[in-house]
């Protein structure tokens, strides 16, 4: 199969990034170093190309009532200009996609999903659709993702964008709060910028026309170079958010999972009504229901390692045997989904799905690598959270 390029492809290759597929695309993997990258995102800020992203359109006189039977959450209420995050569930409740969903205009919304899962959003997103006066379009290819994070980011976007009254619906750059959005100007370009990211850090996304990709991106790294900017691959991307305890589609999400199985059943709103007052019986509503009300099979907890050896996805976690003095494994009680080093902490990170005798604050369990039970203990998420203002 032939990876696809985002717009960026050749900014990416001429500074050096390593690449590599995801989701089938070319992506960068790191520029200079992971660490390098990490840091300076969680010191400064990075710049990263999340053009690989799905985007698609909904619009008509039905697009919220169309997204509210669609996806788990509350659309229809969402307020002109703004965000929220939102899943695709099944018939059974397993999730399709973690989703955001942009309120663009009076009738108007904007769903940006996960890039391997961008075609399965897109057509369950068209079957859904029966029945409404709504609109369904796959904007991917007309435009580009890029996203400042870190906490001198406000700064750096500042420098290149400027404000319009026409697009920005009210609300001035200073005053945007976190999953809100407004519309901006790059030179003579109308942008969409949101307050949003997946680091834990302050940050922004910035939706631009894919022909002036190259030269946003351009202006990004050189506004920011003297606040300690640096371009940021999917390395650093993924540590970031996992020290931020945010769950990746694939690892804590999968269609054999449900909200409520990765402890984010805040996002399934069961009690969601048309506007005459009727409940809207939402795509996996009754599954979710029930699996709301039933005791969990298992649950996602965070890690945190006690000794040096790092915890990856796959791993078994296991029964801690203090009566082996080998470091032999014990029974198996749960099973890694994201593991890692911790740049910013210094300590060995994971989540993990577990058994929920085993769930509580303090448990002491162990992680099987290669053969060898490494000491973990449970903890809450996020491991870290940034300095608030």
């Amino acid at each position: 199969m032939t990876e696809k390029k985002t717009p960026l492809h050749a900014e990416h290759e001429a500074l050096g990034a390593t690449m590599t597929d995801f989701g089938g695309w070319m992506m960068p993997l790191r520029y200079t170093s992971d660490l390098a990258e990490h840091r300076a995102v969680r010191e400064a800020a990075g710049l990263f190309d999340l053009s690989h992203m799905g985007g698609i359109s909904i619009t008509g006189p039905d697009a919220g009532a169309f997204l509210d039977h669609a996806l788990v959450g509350n659309l229809s209420r969402l307020r002109p200009l703004g965000a929220r995050y939102t899943m695709i569930c099944a018939e059974d409740g397993g999730v399709l996609d973690d989703l955001i969903v942009y309120r663009t205009g009076e009738l108007e919304y904007f769903v940006v999903a996960n890039a391997a899962n961008a075609e399965t959003v897109l057509g369950a997103l068209g079957e859904r659709a029966a029945g409404f006066d709504a609109q369904v379009r796959d904007v991917s290819a007309d435009q580009a993702l890029v996203a400042v994070q870190g906490p001198r980011s406000a700064q750096i976007v500042r420098e290149v964008l400027t404000e319009d009254a026409e697009l920005s619906g009210g609300t001035a750059f200073d005053e945007l709060k976190y999953y809100a959005s407004l519309g901006m100007r790059f030179g003579d370009e109308a942008v969409l910028v949101a307050r949003t990211g997946y680091t834990g850090e302050d940050g922004f996304e910035i939706w631009v026309d894919a022909p002036h990709a190259v030269a946003l991106w351009r202006a990004l790294l050189a506004a920011g170079e003297p606040h300690g900017l640096v371009p940021a691959g999917l390395s650093a991307r993924d540590s970031l958010r996992l020290e931020a305890g945010m769950p990746l589609y694939g690892h804590e999400l999968d269609t054999t999972t449900t909200p409520y199985d990765a402890g984010i059943g805040r996002v399934v709103r069961l009690d969601k009504v048309s506007d005459d007052g009727t409940p809207v019986e939402f795509v996996g509503r009754a599954a979710l229901a029930a699996r709301r009300e039933s005791a969990p099979a298992r649950v996602l907890v965070g890690l945190r390692g006690t000794a040096r050896r790092p915890a990856r996805a796959g791993y078994a976690v296991v029964q801690p045997d203090a009566a082996r003095a080998d470091g032999a494994v014990g029974p198996q009680v749960g099973t890694v989904t994201s593991g890692a080093p911790s740049p910013t902490l210094g300590y060995p990170i994971a989540m993990a799905y577990v058994t929920p005798e085993v769930s509580a604050e303090g448990t002491e369990l162990a992680v099987d690598v290669r053969g060898r039970a490494e000491p973990f203990v449970v903890v809450p998420m996020p491991f870290y959270r940034r300095e608030r203002s």
